[in-house]
């Protein structure tokens, strides 16, 4: 998943709960350094991770994302993506 701005989401939503990174993180079984770095976008988060993220939201990954993508002006780049298909025989 490449969102660029999914980082800044959790870490607002986890502010918005007065939740501190460390306390999050091992609430949801999750490493903080992992949870870090997702946040500052300087990795890109797993399926794992979401699944996680959205269970210390009380939330599903489905209304998490979704819950994400309205909440934000950045369109994921795989709906603009175009790939060619060929038919090479």
């Amino acid at each position: 998943m490449q969102y660029t701005e999914i980082g800044k989401f959790i870490k607002n939503k986890r502010l918005s709960i007065n939740k501190t990174l460390n306390s999050f993180a091992l609430d949801n079984d999750i490493e903080p350094a992992i949870l870090s770095r997702v946040e500052n976008m300087k990795q890109d988060i797993k399926l794992g991770v979401i699944i996680k993220i959205a269970k210390g939201f009380n939330t599903t990954p489905a209304e998490f994302l979704t819950e994400f993508e309205k909440s934000s002006s950045e369109i994921p780049s795989f709906i603009y993506s175009k790939q060619k298909i060929t038919n090479k025989c």
